[in-house]
This record gives C-alpha cells, structure tokens and sequence, in this order.
C-alpha cells in the first residue's frame, strides 16, 4: 500500500483523545488517522453494477414476535431452559 502524506485540520478535543489513546495503546497517531481514512473511504464508496445477494424465504411475512421467538429458541438450545443448568 502506497502511503501519501497529507495535512487535515481535526478538532482539538478530537486530538487529546487520540494522543492519549495512541500513548495509552503504544501505537502511533498516524494508525488512528490512516484508519479513520479507511473507514471515511469505505462509507463513501460507491459500487457499480448489482449485488447478488441471496434472498431468504420465510414463507410469509417475519414480525417482531417470530425473531423474539427464534432467538429464545436458540438461546434455549445453547443456554438451556432458564432456572436449570445447561
């Protein structure tokens, strides 16, 4: 990877918290900003042509109740049943 150096106008108290967090951490400063590049470049991307992505059929309409439901269910199998050890 390439790096080019830049100069960026950032808020102070923005500044304190990574300097302390780079200290804290023992990484350099330059790691949080090349980071926060990354995901500011990520966010603004923008990608061409369609996504495949696959389309799950449930049958029907999912309402908030059947997720509840689906959840304790599978926190029941791993977990066991609440009040007995799993």
């Amino acid at each position: 990877m390439a790096l080019r150096k830049t100069t960026v106008m950032v808020d102070e108290d923005d500044l304190r918290v990574i300097k302390e967090a780079a200290a804290r951490e023992g990484r350099p400063e330059s790691e949080y900003f090349r980071e926060a590049f990354h995901i500011a470049a990520l966010r603004a991307r923008r990608w061409s042509g369609e996504w495949d992505i696959p389309e799950i059929g449930f049958g029907g309409p999912v309402s908030d109740d059947d997720v509840r439901a689906a959840v304790a269910e599978a926190e029941d199998r791993k977990y066991g049943s609440p009040g007995r050890a799993a």
